[in-house]
């Protein structure tokens, strides 16, 4: 996702209570930063955050994080934050600019519970499969950071992607459910939420494919 830098952007976000620039800091610590004790839900690559922030109105007992390496972007879901919480932050909701790769840094070994993946670049060149963000060497990283049972949601357009990802998780002997080739087919199902990019994809008639993994410590490729 391409957006043009506003060139206050940085001054925007410095000094927010609720935006984290230096993830790092808080591996471990995550629950002092929101001043209670809750599972803790990430989105890896939240985009404009429209999925994240929903979330966090639907479900004030959870605590949400959302990621994406691009200040833009951060600047964008706190925006969309502030209007959501009629012009504050919901308590509920930490954003951080931080790159993907390094999620082993930033988080101690079963700090969250759930991930969501959410229409992540599916990489379609074989030469960039180790960029995927379903590839084994980013699994192991998830299978640290999650607490056991935790849970990994995947949503993407991309059928390349979904495909590779089935055959990721099968062979980690990982827990499939509620897997679905179309999650619009016979009509949006209560309670789910929307991205930005998958509301443009569902008006256009593209299939959303869908699943739930459900992980352990002992999984591995």
């Amino acid at each position: 996702m391409r957006l043009r830098r506003k060139a206050d952007t940085i001054d925007v976000l410095q000094g927010k209570e609720r935006i984290v620039l230096n993830a790092e800091q808080w591996k471990g610590r995550w629950m002092e930063l929101f001043v209670r004790n809750a599972p803790v839900h990430a989105e890896l690559g939240m985009g404009k955050g429209r999925f994240i922030t929903e979330l966090a109105r639907l479900h004030p007992d959870i605590n949400f994080i959302g990621i994406d390496r691009y200040d833009e972007l951060i600047r964008r879901a706190y925006e969309k934050a502030l209007v959501a919480g009629a012009g504050e932050m919901p308590g509920n909701l930490v954003l951080v600019r931080a790159n993907v790769e390094h999620i082993d840094q930033m988080f101690a070994e079963s700090e969250l519970s759930h991930i969501y993946l959410n229409h992540s670049d599916p990489w379609p060149k074989k030469r960039h499969e180790n960029r995927r963000l379903t590839h084994p060497r980013f699994m192991n990283k998830y299978m640290h950071i999650l607490e056991p049972g935790g849970e990994i949601h995947l949503k993407t357009d991309a059928a390349s992607l979904f495909e590779y990802s089935l055959n990721v998780f099968a062979d980690m002997n990982l827990r499939m459910r509620n897997i679905s080739l179309n999650v619009h087919a016979e009509g949006t199902p209560p309670g789910h939420v929307f991205t930005e990019y998958e509301q443009k994809f569902v008006a256009e008639g593209l299939p959303i494919y869908r699943v739930e993994v459900l992980t352990n410590k002992e999984a591995g490729s």
